[in-house]
């Protein structure tokens, strides 16, 4: 096994940290402050190719794989940015890349990969139905040539800031398919298009998010927007999750990175009672015991990104990368918030901004409870618990 990053992936480190040094803390700050997207960023990013790195070059991307990716959104992060304003951007058009139709493919994903087209948006959580998928209850109705679409959708996020949305919605109630999986559709709608079918509502947050609440009324959409076969939208879901876990754990990665790196330099810099706080081991030691935790946690997050580029099964390592990196991203937070003492939660310093975000990770895009319930179970052969 070589764990050395190429040429390559070292010159695409080497450029997304280029990129982000022109956006510097005192900006991310102030995004947090106002509440406000980061659309130059964003812009910035796409423009430079970067969120169409996974697209295939017949498509106008740049044909990277997953670890390629992981090391873009880990920059980002350690940069001390946000991938997470635009991480879907990389991972959700992988169900129009592997289940849409080439017709849709060559439609939309030019678009995305050039970033004239935004694919940031993707509604699934509903309100009552959380992380038991199958109970959603948004609806699409057959009608000629099309869908009629009624529902909610909740901790959607980007909304705003994109041009489409991937929708899953059932196309047979639950009570009339044979497996629980069955009868749920996924399409690809064009929100400049849906006019006042789909109300969004912001949700006020502890962090900068942008995301929403969605009531879904009479939203009619062609029989185009279906991604795939009628009824097997759940299962092309599944299929991108491995994907989304291990772009979030590289995004993890980057903040434990940048929070270690944080506290090394203030705890050499901070002097209390004539001499550096970083002479006690009450400092020194969970710094150490942050990045170790950190350092194995990334062994697996590119174990996991290995093994998707081969076309090898990699759920297990995918859900347990998610794990461990959120878990060791947050101790390095916690670390430094720690650290820094009183000045942890003063907004000059960064670290309550970048504490709060990392927190999500914890709980998005999939809990780490449900993660050591996929162990239990998949993995150790244990009865399932819910």
């Amino acid at each position: 096994m070589d764990f050395e990053l190429t040429e390559l992936q070292l010159e695409i480190k080497s450029a997304v940290k280029e990129l982000c040094n022109k956006f510097d803390l005192e900006y991310w700050k102030k995004c947090d402050e106002e509440k406000r997207y980061p659309e130059e960023f964003v812009d910035a990013m796409s423009e430079a190719g970067w969120l169409g790195a996974l697209i295939p070059e017949e498509y106008g991307g740049s044909n990277l794989g997953i670890t390629e990716g992981a090391l873009i959104l880990q920059e980002i992060n350690q940069s001390g940015g946000s991938g997470a304003a635009c991480h879907a951007q990389m991972y959700t058009m992988g169900s129009l890349l592997r289940h849409g139709s080439e017709e849709q493919k060559k439609k939309y994903l030019p678009k995305i990969a050039a970033g004239s087209l935004r694919l940031q948006a993707f509604g699934v959580t509903e309100p009552d139905a959380g992380s038991d998928t199958t109970k959603i209850k948004t609806f699409a109705r057959k009608i000629d040539n099309g869908y009629v679409i009624n529902g909610q959708k909740i901790w959607t996020s980007r909304y705003q800031h994109s041009d489409m949305i991937l929708l899953l919605a059932r196309t047979t109630p639950l009570e009339k398919v044979s497996k629980k999986i069955d009868g749920m559709s996924l399409f690809l709608i064009d929100l400049r298009e849906v006019g006042n079918a789909i109300e969004a509502n912001l949700i006020d947050t502890m962090i900068n998010h942008e995301t929403n609440i969605l009531f879904i009324n009479d939203l009619e959409v062609p029989e185009s927007a279906l991604i795939g076969e009628e009824g097997k939208g759940f299962r092309y879901l599944l299929s991108g999750l491995n994907a989304e876990r291990i772009l979030v754990a590289s995004e993890c990665i980057g903040d434990g990175m940048w929070f270690i790196e944080r506290s090394v330099q203030y705890a050499n810099e901070r002097i209390v009672f004539d001499r550096p706080i970083g002479k006690n081991q009450g400092i020194q030691f969970p710094i150490a015991d942050a990045h170790m935790a950190l350092e194995a946690a990334e062994t697996m997050v590119l174990k996991a990104a290995s093994k998707f580029d081969q076309g090898l099964e990699c759920g297990r390592e995918a859900n347990m990368a998610k794990y461990l990196a959120s878990e060791a991203s947050w101790k390095a937070a916690d670390t430094a918030m720690t650290t820094f003492g009183g000045y942890g939660v003063a907004t000059e310093y960064h670290i309550e901004r970048k504490w709060k975000e990392t927190r999500l990770f914890r709980t998005a895009p999939i809990s780490n409870n449900l993660v050591m319930s996929y162990v239990a179970e998949h993995i150790l052969g244990l009865p399932r618990s819910y």
